[in-house]
């Protein structure tokens, strides 16, 4: 497995969690039933890049994209950036095989890296996938934000964001013409594509109030993985306060404050999330680590692992470096594909 790095400044700024690793990687796996977005300096080096087409979607899919309603409506294509997008058949006589895998990316990340600190996209995880026989009509991936780290701190599960990644996993699942999808989402992209199978509505006072996400995907979606998300919120919002968008209380990642052995005042969004379970898919998985160093304090929220999915069906934990926020996502590429492919935790 090749390694690969990231680095991005704004974690430390935004969220003030840093939590070193040290010594030889540990692995660890945890049974169910026991007890977002950049990486640190020991995490930084090389900022090569797999050998991923940058060029964004394939004509047929950005001319499907437009014939049906998405474009311009929902800039799913992303042309602004470079690696902003990728996915879609060659020709409509490209035949999809595998279960379509659509990839949702963290805060000021993007769907494809080339280069940029703290941006490595899905390179890692599609180069692997492609060695194991998918095609690139089989994998998904667009950039739900601008793709900025000095915007992170605005970035929250707005209207915008929620509805990108809804109509993109609507999109590809129609497009391919499959029964399901599979989806692996890291950091906020784990709480964004959560919400968007969960459906529902949902309220966001700065863009317009209450909407409508749409009827639950569940039945749509074979395994979720999330990695490194922070599903119950994050410690440094609390020490921060619900300031900044990321961390609000409405739609951020605000945890609450413990009121005797409750937890209350936690984002209204998080707890929508948290008020049924299983629904994210027929496999449910989580990827995380407890030397996180974005999420930080040993990946735990108020007694409870934050990266955890309620309802999962497994997990696969780290607890040393090099894992840790980005590496959960970049050198996991192979758990990432036995979990979608078999439904197995290596």
């Amino acid at each position: 497995m090749r390694l690969r790095h990231s680095l991005s400044l704004t974690g430390a700024l935004l969220l003030g969690a840093f939590v070193p690793g040290c010594g030889p990687a540990e692995e660890v796996e945890t049974p169910v039933e026991a007890p977002v977005q950049e990486a640190s300096a020991e995490e930084t080096g090389s900022t090569e890049q797999a050998a991923v087409s940058t060029s964004g979607f394939t004509s047929h899919f950005s001319d499907w994209l437009r014939a049906n309603g998405y474009e311009p409506a929902y800039n799913l294509v992303r042309a602004d950036l470079a690696g902003g997008s990728h996915g879609g058949k060659a020709s409509g006589t490209d035949t999809v095989v595998n279960q379509p895998v659509i990839f949702i990316h963290g805060n000021s990340d993007k769907a494809i890296g080339t280069g940029t600190a703290g941006q490595s996209g899905w390179n890692a995880s599609i180069e692997y996938f492609q060695s194991k026989g998918y095609k690139t009509s089989e994998l998904y991936a667009t950039t739900w934000g601008p793709a900025s780290a000095s915007m992170s701190a605005y970035q929250y599960h707005s209207k915008t964001n929620v509805m990108k990644v809804r109509k993109f996993i609507e999109a590809v699942k129609a497009y391919t013409g499959a029964a399901k999808v599979d989806i692996i989402a890291h950091s906020m992209g784990v709480t964004l594509a959560r919400k968007a199978i969960l459906g529902g509505y949902a309220t966001d006072s700065l863009e317009g109030g209450q909407y409508y996400v749409g009827a639950p995907l569940t039945s749509s979606v074979d395994t979720f993985v999330g990695i490194a998300g922070a599903n119950l919120g994050l410690t440094s919002c609390y020490q921060t306060g619900p300031g900044t968008p990321t961390c609000g209380n409405t739609n951020g990642l605000y945890p609450g404050y413990p009121v005797g052995l409750l937890v209350a005042g936690r984002s209204a969004y998080l707890d929508d999330l948290r008020s049924s379970s299983g629904y994210e898919g027929a496999f449910r998985y989580s990827i995380w680590s407890t030397a996180d160093e974005i999420i930080g304090y040993g990946n735990v929220v108020y007694g409870s692992y934050t990266s955890r999915i309620p309802g999962q069906t497994g997990e696969k934990t780290y607890s040393a470096y090099p894992y840790g926020h980005f590496n959960s996502k970049d050198l996991t590429q192979d758990v990432q594909f036995n979990m979608v492919k078999n439904h197995t935790i290596p």
